[in-house]
């Protein structure tokens, strides 16, 4: 079986020939029909994430999945051959970037019957991202005000959506060449970050959705009411994620350390920050699918790539400008 493996952490990545996926009791084995992109992949490969996702290298990369089902594992109760279903395979069974993967049943769902195939591998790790920063962590209600950094990538595009599917009132940050396309999927306002700040321009938000981290983080603790709260995906990671992953007391202890700065900043200003690395779900995938089917989110595929420019196409992350997903696709 062909697959894309990194083999040491910031090492390239390359195709190989690798073991066909063994298929355990409750695993499904998916055809893989195209794959998202997400900058997770490189972040995985690069290891910035080494001490908190040990992976064991060699890895095969890949964080999104559409495909059809091939085979079933015995206990399987929901899957049948020749399903057509998409799904974020769960943190530590990851490997899309090949010709074949098992999933955990309960990491699956059947694709929307409404976008292609290639749509629906963009959906699975930012359409989680998003209900459970929005849905979940946010709770976000009809009339709250909710600022998405970054709306024209691919956790922005549908986080925008989401949120005004939800009711609130929406502003993002985009680049003003992105300012009508980041209208049309819901936004309400639009901050330019070339040439405005959004500090400036904003006051007392329910909840921020930042993905970029740092100053701008920071700066968003600044935008929100008291009693707000801002959900990082970027970092850093907070001693809520360090313990719900169970890393040992060492790591814990760093990782407070980490986030020391931020949480003390939030916590001066009377909001609330929390760090969301997403998780699979089956069951949060079928809520996604509804909403698709339903008109309510629309998949953005950016550039759709062939499975054999998947090197070429993990590159093009780092030099950004694709609007919403990449996608490889072997179709």
């Amino acid at each position: 079986m062909r697959a894309f493996v990194v083999r040491k952490y910031k090492g390239p990545l390359q195709e190989v020939d690798v073991p066909e996926p063994v298929v355990g009791e409750h695993d499904v084995l998916v055809q893989v029909q195209a794959a998202g992109l997400n900058m997770l992949d490189e972040k995985i490969r690069a290891g910035e994430f080494k001490q908190i996702l040990p992976y064991k290298l060699p890895q095969i990369l890949g964080n999104d999945v559409a495909g059809t089902v091939i085979g079933v594992g015995p206990e399987v109760q929901e899957f049948a051959l020749g399903d057509q279903v998409y799904a974020r395979p769960d943190k530590g069974r990851i490997g899309t970037f090949a010709e074949r993967i098992a999933v955990a049943e309960t990491d699956l769902a059947l694709k929307p019957a409404s976008v292609s195939i290639e749509e629906a591998a963009s959906l699975p790790l930012v359409a989680l991202t998003a209900w459970q920063a929005l849905v979940e962590k946010g709770n976000v209600q009809p009339g709250q005000r909710v600022l998405i950094h970054a709306g024209a990538g691919g956790v922005g595009t549908i986080a925008i959506q989401l949120a005004k599917h939800l009711g609130a009132t929406v502003a993002t940050t985009a680049g003003g060449g992105n300012a009508d396309f980041v209208r049309e999927l819901g936004a309400d306002s639009v901050i330019d970050y070339r040439t405005q700040d959004f500090e400036q321009l904003l006051d007392g938000y329910d909840l921020v959705l930042d993905s970029l981290g740092g100053q701008n983080l920071e700066k968003s603790l600044r935008v929100l009411r008291p009693g707000g709260k801002a959900i990082g995906i970027a970092g850093p990671p907070d001693p809520a994620f360090a313990r719900e992953v169970g890393l040992n007391p060492v790591l814990r202890l760093a990782i407070a350390g980490l986030s020391g700065k931020v949480r003390r900043q939030a916590k001066r200003l009377g909001v609330t920050y929390e760090f969301l690395f997403m998780r699979a779900s089956g069951d949060q995938l079928r809520e996604i699918t509804a909403l698709v089917d339903s008109g309510a989110l629309r998949p953005v595929v950016g550039r759709v790539f062939d499975f054999d420019q998947t090197v070429q196409a993990v590159q093009s992350l780092e030099k950004g400008g694709i609007r919403g997903k990449a996608v490889v696709t072997r179709a």
